[in-house]
């Protein structure tokens, strides 16, 4: 389950249930805030028009399961071509995860989206639970473990399908969105993109990481 975080730190967080079901947010900085993004769809009006049983559905929904309806983005609100939007996260809360993954002191680097971010690098996550402290540090290459078999996919690293599932999920928020739905990228340089300018340039990095550079001599 992910934890919606401040305004401050906003953010979504996985948490762990104890035993006597209280929760404790485990407050780090990954992929995992990223997920939720990756449920959107949307759907323009014309082609729910030609899907009668559905748009029925979709429209008892609404009206008789609002405590549901309230946690999902725009059913209602047309968009751009008139789409309907199916998403966790709305517009508003898009913006502000964002501003964490389009950081370069974060997320964002010359490659694509790291899969944690660099302020723990710094600021390595500790929780002490059952007499035993458990850590998550930044490693950007391999593991300094054998934990989870030197694999540190989740410590940091540019993790290539998370990245090309987050460019789509841009991309069909801007289906519904459109042009006038900008972001600053990256964060804190005064530059705004579209979302659909976003993705490109996201897909951009990713494929740098297959172009030769310097080093190979030119060839």
């Amino acid at each position: 389950m992910k934890a919606y975080g401040t305004t401050l730190t906003a953010f979504y967080y996985d948490q762990l249930y104890l035993p006597d079901k209280s929760r404790i947010a485990l407050k780090v900085r990954s992929m995992v805030g990223l997920i939720p993004l990756f449920a959107v769809e949307t759907i323009s009006s014309s082609a729910l028009d030609k899907l009668p049983r559905l748009k029925r559905r979709i429209d008892w929904f609404v009206k008789n399961r609002p405590e549901l309806t309230e946690h999902v983005a725009h059913l209602e609100k047309k968009g751009l071509e008139e789409r309907r939007l199916m998403a966790i996260v709305t517009p508003e809360k898009l913006k502000r995860v964002l501003k964490h993954f389009f950081a370069d002191d974060e997320f964002l680097c010359p490659y694509g989206l790291r899969s944690l971010s660099k302020f723990h690098a710094e600021n390595p996550f500790l929780l002490g639970v059952g007499g035993a402290t458990f850590r998550v540090d930044y490693q950007p290459a391999e593991s300094t473990t054998a934990t989870f078999g030197g694999n540190s996919n989740w410590r940091g690293p540019v993790w290539f399908p998370l990245n090309y599932l987050f460019i789509e999920s841009l991309q069909r928020f801007h289906f519904y969105l459109g042009d006038s739905f900008k972001i600053e990228f990256p964060t804190g340089s005064g530059r705004e993109l579209s979302l659909w300018d976003i993705s490109l340039e996201l897909a951009q990095r990713l494929i740098s990481i297959f172009r030769r550079g310097p080093t190979d001599g030119g060839r």
